[in-house]
């Protein structure tokens, strides 16, 4: 067990099963806590993983009294699972809800006040698993993934050709047994990639370099048939059947999920916060705009999953 100076939590390295495979988990607990303190699950966005910048995200959570368990999608980080890099979204929410069930079963956790907390790609999974009925006290989407028609726009039309093309191949591939065929998760514009907006690689590079890592420490593709799901993954559609409360952020300039169809998507939440910020898709993730983002997610957090007193 690690202990950071100067801050009033602990961390593990755990792990939970998720379809046989196992799953690996930071777990942080508050050491001023009591014996029942509400948990936020979190996991990153599109081919993402848990190193880049969640950990900063969970120290500020557990400093102020909230287990948080840090989870990495199978195939994906430190995660075990094979073939690696192949994003699924149904294997996705699956080790969600594997997340949270082993979250909830934690000693030192109040059950009903489980927080789901999601960025870009899996903002839209928290969205979709809150309003298909999964139990939670709260969901945080951060500049969420909310409609698969909007992503593709966003993507440019060649651009998403491009990238249709390799996932017909790596699907067919699969079939015969081949190994996926990987695509670039983030690239320049002109190039190959799932994203390719002016501010994609930058951004990308960033969240490596603030979060301690280099370039090559894991790896930035995902396998090509990813492509052939983005158009018809809209979360927004689960959106007004979600009951717990929900904040939402968005950003004025995100080019991966445009601020119009994020609010849009925003407004059919019944019980929802929506702030806005100027930005980019990868801002919130870095200072200057991660001191503020952090700042309201945890007075929203506050407000609606208060800890116990210890």
């Amino acid at each position: 067990m690690t202990a950071t100076p100067d801050v009033t939590y602990t961390f593990v390295e755990e792990s939970f099963s998720s379809h046989g495979v196992r799953c690996a988990a930071r777990v942080y607990r508050p050491t001023t806590g009591g014996s029942a303190c509400p948990v936020v699950v979190m996991a990153h966005g599109f081919g993402s993983v848990r190193a880049l910048r969640l950990y900063a995200y969970a120290e500020r959570f557990a400093a102020a009294g909230y287990v948080v368990v840090v989870f990495d999608y199978r195939g994906f980080g430190d995660s075990e699972g094979e073939p690696r890099q192949v994003l699924s979204i149904r294997r996705q929410h699956e080790d969600w809800r594997a997340a949270l069930a082993y979250a909830r079963a934690l000693d030192d956790v109040d059950p009903r006040k489980v927080v789901a907390w999601g960025t870009s790609f899996a903002g839209g999974h928290v969205i979709s698993l809150a309003g298909q009925g999964e139990p939670l006290a709260a969901i945080v989407a951060q500049v969420p993934h909310v409609s698969g028609p909007a992503a593709v726009r966003s993507t440019g039309l060649k651009a998403a050709l491009k990238v249709s093309v390799l996932g017909v191949v790596d699907l067919v591939g699969s079939w015969l047994g081949r190994a996926p065929m990987l695509v670039d998760s983030v690239n320049d514009p002109g190039r190959v990639g799932m994203m390719t907006s002016p501010d994609a690689r930058p951004g990308m590079l960033a969240l490596i370099r603030e979060s301690g890592l280099t370039d090559g420490d894991y790896p930035q593709t995902v396998a090509a048939r990813i492509a052939l799901s983005i158009g018809t993954y809209s979360p927004k559609r689960w959106a007004a059947r979600i009951q717990c409360p929900a904040l939402v952020q968005i950003v004025t300039h995100d080019t991966i999920t445009p601020r119009p169809v994020a609010e849009a998507a925003a407004a059919k939440i019944p019980r929802s916060t929506v702030k806005v910020y100027e930005g980019g898709h990868f801002d919130p993730y870095v200072d200057p705009l991660f001191e503020t983002v952090v700042a309201d997610q945890l007075e929203f957090l506050t407000r609606n999953v208060a800890p116990i007193p210890a």
